[in-house]
C-alpha cells in the first residue's frame, strides 16, 4: 500500500461522514477505511478514473468537483503548486466553516511547503508524520466563492505562420507559464505534416493542435491526453483563437492505443512523468506501436530530448527514423509507413 495511504489510515478517528478523497493513490485504501465513512473520489487522471471504476468506487473524472456533498476532504498533494491552489480553493467553496480539509503528502514531493497554502482559509497543523510522509488537518476559518474555470487559465502567445495564437493553460498542465523548448523546436516542421486526420498525443495546453488547426482548416484534429486539465485547456485555447469547433476531437486515453486507426499523421511532445515520478511508458509505446494507428504512407513526428533511445525504438517499428532537427537538447523524429503500390 502507498505510504501515504497508511498515514491516512493511521489517523482514521479524525475522518467521519461523506469525506472527498482527491488525487488518491492508486491501492487499497478505500477498503481499509472505517465503514462509518463514505468516500467519493475526484481525479483528473484517465487512467486512475479506470483503477478506480475497476473498484466500484464513487469516482468522478473532471477539472471540477464532484457534485455530490461532502463533510470532509483529504488532499494528496499534487506535482503543481498552482494546481493545489486550485483545489484548496474549489474545495474551500463547498465547505462550511469548522470542516476539515486533509493534506497528505511524501516528504521529497513537498508536503512541508505544500502546508503552508493550507493557512489563507484557516489555521493548520500537523496530525502525523511517518514512512516519509505527512498528514496536515486544516479547519476551515472562512468559505469561499469558486471562481470561474477560465479564472485560473494563464495564457501566452505563440506566433504561426497564419497568425498568433492564444495559449490558455490550466493549472498543473505542462510548460503552464510559456512555449517549452521541445514545442518550439518542433513547431517550425508543422507545415510538413501531411494533412488531414492528425492525432496530438500529449496534447497539454493545446499548442501543437491549435498550430496544425490554423495552418491548414481542412486539417481534423484529435486531441489526446490523459489529464482533464490538459484536455479542458486544449478545448479553452480552440475557443480562444475562434478555431471551427469541427476541427477538434478531444478525447481522454490511456495511450496512444487508445487513438484512432487511419490517421494520416501523429505529432507529439510525448508525456514522460506521472506525478513526480518518472514514467516513459506512455511515450515508449508511442513509438514502438503508434504504426498501427496510421494508413499507409502515414507520419509519425516526435520531439524528445536527445539523450532518449526513441529513434532506435521508432526504426525497430517503422525500418527508419530521421533526425530532422537537433538542437537545444531536442531532437525532432520523423518517420512513416510504406506506401503501398496502391491504396486498398
Amino acid at each position: 500500500m502507498d505510504p501515504r495511504s497508511e498515514v491516512v489510515i493511521r489517523q482514521h478517528e479524525y475522518l467521519s461522514g461523506r469525506v472527498l478523497l482527491i488525487n488518491a493513490p492508486t491501492d487499497d485504501l478505500l477498503s481499509n477505511l472505517e465503514k462509518d465513512i463514505t468516500p467519493c473520489i475526484w481525479t483528473w487522471n484517465y487512467n486512475e478514473l479506470q483503477y478506480f471504476q475497476s473498484q466500484q468506487a464513487n469516482v468522478h473524472f473532471g477539472v471540477d468537483l464532484p457534485a455530490d456533498d461532502f463533510d470532509q476532504a483529504i488532499i494528496f498533494v499534487p506535482k503543481s503548486k498552482e494546481l493545489l491552489n486550485y483545489i484548496l480553493h474549489n474545495v474551500v467553496s463547498r465547505l462550511n466553516v469548522g470542516a476539515s480539509v486533509f493534506l497528505v503528502g511524501e516528504k521529497k514531493a513537498g508536503v512541508e511547503r505544500a502546508a503552508k497554502q493550507l493557512l489563507p482559509f484557516g489555521p493548520a497543523c500537523k496530525l502525523d508524520s511517518a514512512r516519509h510522509c505527512q498528514m496536515w488537518q486544516m479547519t476551515v476559518e472562512k468559505t469561499v466563492v469558486a471562481k470561474k474555470l477560465d479564472d485560473w487559465a494563464q495564457q501566452y502567445t505563440v506566433p504561426t505562420p497564419n497568425g498568433d495564437l492564444n495559449i490558455c493553460a490550466l493549472p498543473g498542465v505542462f510548460s503552464q507559464n510559456r512555449l517549452d523548448i521541445g514545442t518550439a523546436v518542433l513547431l517550425p516542421y508543422l507545415s510538413q505534416v501531411t494533412a488531414g486526420k492528425i492525432a496530438d498525443f500529449g496534447c497539454g495546453s493545446g499548442v501543437i493542435s491549435a498550430y496544425l488547426a490554423k495552418l491548414n482548416p481542412k486539417n481534423r484534429i484529435f486531441a489526446m491526453d490523459v489529464d482533464a486539465f490538459a484536455l479542458a485547456s486544449t478545448q479553452m485555447t480552440f475557443e480562444k483563437n475562434n478555431l471551427a469547433p469541427e476541427q477538434l476531437e478531444i478525447t481522454a486515453v490511456t495511450g496512444i492505443e487508445d487513438a484512432p486507426l487511419f490517421l494520416h499523421a501523429i505529432v507529439s511532445n510525448p508525456p514522460f512523468h506521472q506525478g513526480i515520478q518518472t514514467d516513459y511508458n506512455a511515450s515508449e509505446s508511442l513509438c514502438k506501436t503508434s504504426r498501427r494507428h496510421l494508413k499507409s504512407g502515414g507520419e509519425l513526428w516526435i520531439v524528445a530530448n536527445r539523450f532518449l533511445n526513441y529513434p532506435l525504438l521508432i526504426e525497430q517499428n517503422f525500418g527508419q527514423c530521421t533526425t530532422k532537427a537537433d538542437q537545444q537538447g531536442f531532437k525532432v523524429l520523423f518517420a512513416n509507413t510504406q506506401k503501398k503500390s496502391k491504396e486498398q
